[in-house]
């Protein structure tokens, strides 16, 4: 397998290179086009649980694309619903990664792709998103709005981000969601929820936020 990042970093597309037999599983709406034969088998790939859970928990689908390439081998572009950029998390075996629901874009080899309930601390309450946890041996392609940032934590070493601003998590990144400051400012001073991170780990930040982006639209929606 060969993947290249194209048209980056705010309208990124991710070009795969598929060897005859190969797969990648694509979350449902990324699929661009393709160059060869493949087959497309749609499953829930982290079992009829795990889906049924993010259904419930506002995921946008419960079902995932498996794309295989077929005796010739193919190309296939994937991209994700919103402008912004793309990166890859390798995953060797030793420890999951958790992705913001939105921000999964698309995965390959022996992976799995569960909900990250963690009690209720999977659950991300500011515009009904939650964490996935992908695990295994591959890696994972993750999508932002906006320029993605990664962060090297060492041990011990802590940092606290906007919830919305989160991407993902690798799993040997300790975390907890709290209020930043008063009910005052939750309600009126256009912060929220923050996520205190310590490390050691790779923490992976988005430049911008959807529900940001939706308060400066909406002004002009309404005016419309």
């Amino acid at each position: 397998m060969k993947w290249v990042l194209e048209n980056g970093p705010a309208f990124t597309l991710l070009s795969v290179e598929l060897s005859p037999g190969e797969s990648i599983v694509a979350e449902p709406g990324a699929y661009v086009m393709h160059r060869g034969s493949i087959g497309v088998k749609t499953s829930t790939r982290g079992g009829v649980l795990s889906a049924f859970a993010r259904k419930l928990a506002g995921g946008e689908s419960i079902f995932m694309n498996e794309i295989t390439a077929g005796p010739g081998g193919a190309l296939v572009k994937l991209a994700p619903s919103t402008p912004g950029d793309i990166t890859y998390i390798k995953l060797d075996g030793s420890m999951p990664v958790f992705v913001q629901d939105r921000s999964f874009l698309a995965m390959h080899g022996d992976t799995r792709l569960g909900v990250a309930w963690r009690g209720f601390k999977g659950l991300i309450a500011e515009g009904e998103l939650m964490w996935l946890k992908a695990e295994g041996v591959g890696g994972v392609w993750v999508n932002s709005f906006g320029a993605i940032q990664e962060v090297e934590l060492g041990p011990g070493e802590e940092l606290t981000v906007d919830n919305g601003h989160m991407v993902a998590i690798e799993g040997g990144v300790q975390w907890r969601i709290r209020k930043l400051g008063g009910l005052k400012t939750l309600f009126f001073g256009g912060e929220g929820l923050v996520m205190e991170l310590k490390g050691p780990g790779k923490v992976y930040i988005q430049t911008r936020t959807l529900p940001g982006f939706a308060g400066v639209l909406l002004p002009f929606l309404r005016s419309g």
